[in-house]
């Protein structure tokens, strides 16, 4: 009988940005293949390789592993042209990727109409969501509308045709209504088209092609974007993404049943940040947020708008424990805290009529309203960034991570303290 591989799934547990790029190419060195469930261009995961630095949108950041298999699963939506853009940046700075890269005919095709139609939207409503105006939300629209364009649609030209042209036409007259530039919309979508045949020789069955390679005792690697608090059903509704980017949608969105996931990693930064609209209930003051946001570059990686940044959170960390079943957290930015001569960690909330509750709320507006119940503790006010070892982190570092341990109800398995690849503390 064959044996059976090891399946684990990386996801973030807060607004996203918690560093999972990072960790994903940490883990990637003992894993075979590393597929993405969900999500679009509209997350990068920033590697640091050595001096270099890779910003990747759509593939797998486990590509800067040599031989490792990179798949696109069906629940990603494809900015093709961008795809190309990134895949071809990658062999120009020399990056073997030939054979490696594979992307599931299932997978929905983000159209450019998809893009000027999220920037039209969002620019004309009154409450704004913060999209990065990559075109996600509309390409998810178009898939639960059942009017989506797949890879598999590439194998026939004429269903093809039909099927944009039913889907161009709807969103043209939403264009024209918003009274929105098209100018461009026609030459975009042209190019898009012709790398219609490059695509096809990457396209593959994902769903079989992680099942074989389990059953034959290999390991993957299942990697999100963004964070449980973005999720289009567990997160701050309706400041969330378009899609599941919790663990639950690793297995729909690559194919595989859930019982084949061995582990559920969680993500998180040793404080909070947050990009885009929505609530931050332990948000800092305008002085303290800029001196983090410094410290820690928090600036997007897809669209470069700074983050907002806030003290630890574990309301939010505990319930995405409890959302993604985690079998383990790691904890990335340590270093940024090293300068404070304390740290503040949110335990619960006191709500607008005076209750204090330890669990995350449904209703996200309540969430503006809420006053964070915080537990100071002392910082450690030394540098962490050379620490390979547990046991060399200052003692009031490592009570800051067995508090995080404690509350975020999940052992603290990784620590980065610092952007390099060699800048991780394994716990165990």
């Amino acid at each position: 009988m064959a044996s059976t591989g090891s399946c684990t799934v990386i996801v973030g547990c807060q607004w996203g940005d918690e560093g999972k790029g990072k960790i994903v190419d940490v883990l990637a060195e003992n894993v075979d293949i590393v597929a993405r469930y969900q999500g679009g261009a509209n997350a990068g995961h920033t590697v640091h390789v050595g001096d270099d630095e890779f910003v990747l949108h759509q593939i797998p950041s486990g590509i800067l592993h040599e031989g490792r298999r990179c798949l696109l699963g069906n629940g990603v939506v494809l900015d093709v042209h961008q795809f190309f853009q990134e895949y071809d940046a990658l062999v120009a700075r020399g990056i073997d990727i030939a054979g490696r890269v594979g992307v599931s005919y299932r997978s929905q095709m983000l159209m450019p109409y998809h893009r000027w139609l999220d920037r039209a939207v969002e620019d004309s409503a009154a409450v704004k969501i913060g999209t990065t105006g990559r075109g996600i939300g509309p390409a998810y629209e178009d898939k639960a509308g059942r009017r989506g364009v797949r890879v598999a649609d590439l194998l026939d030209p004429e269903r093809l045709a039909k099927r944009i042209d039913a889907a161009q036409d709807r969103v043209v007259a939403r264009l024209d209504e918003l009274g929105a530039d098209r100018a461009e919309l026609e030459r975009a979508m042209d190019e898009t088209l012709a790398l219609g045949e490059r695509l096809l020789g990457l396209a593959t069955d994902v769903g079989p092609e992680i099942s074989a390679a389990l059953r034959e005792g290999r390991n993957v690697l299942l990697e999100g974007a963004q964070g449980t608090a973005l999720d289009l059903d567990h997160g701050t509704y309706p400041f969330v993404t378009s899609s599941n980017t919790t663990a639950g949608g690793a297995a729909t969105g690559t194919g595989i049943g859930p019982t084949s996931i061995t582990d559920v990693i969680g993500v998180v930064k040793a404080y909070t940040t947050r990009v885009g609209e929505g609530p931050l209930p332990t948000g800092f003051d305008p002085e303290m947020d800029e001196h983090i946001r410094q410290l820690g570059g928090e600036f997007g990686a897809t669209t470069g708008r700074p983050r907002r940044c806030g003290w630890f959170d574990s309301v939010l960390t505990r319930y995405a424990s409890q959302v993604n079943g985690l079998t383990g957290v790691a904890v990335t930015k340590l270093d940024v805290l090293d300068t404070l001569h304390e740290v503040r960690i949110a335990t619960a909330y006191r709500m607008p009529n005076g209750k204090v509750r330890e669990f995350f709320p449904a209703d996200t507006w309540s969430l503006s309203h809420v006053e964070p119940v915080y537990e100071t503790m002392p910082g450690w006010q030394a540098p962490t960034g050379d620490v390979r070892r547990l046991e060399d982190l200052p003692k009031n570092a490592r009570a800051y991570l067995d508090r995080i341990e404690e509350l975020t109800h999940a052992p603290v398995r990784w620590i980065s303290v610092g952007s390099k690849r060699s800048q991780i503390i394994p716990v165990g």
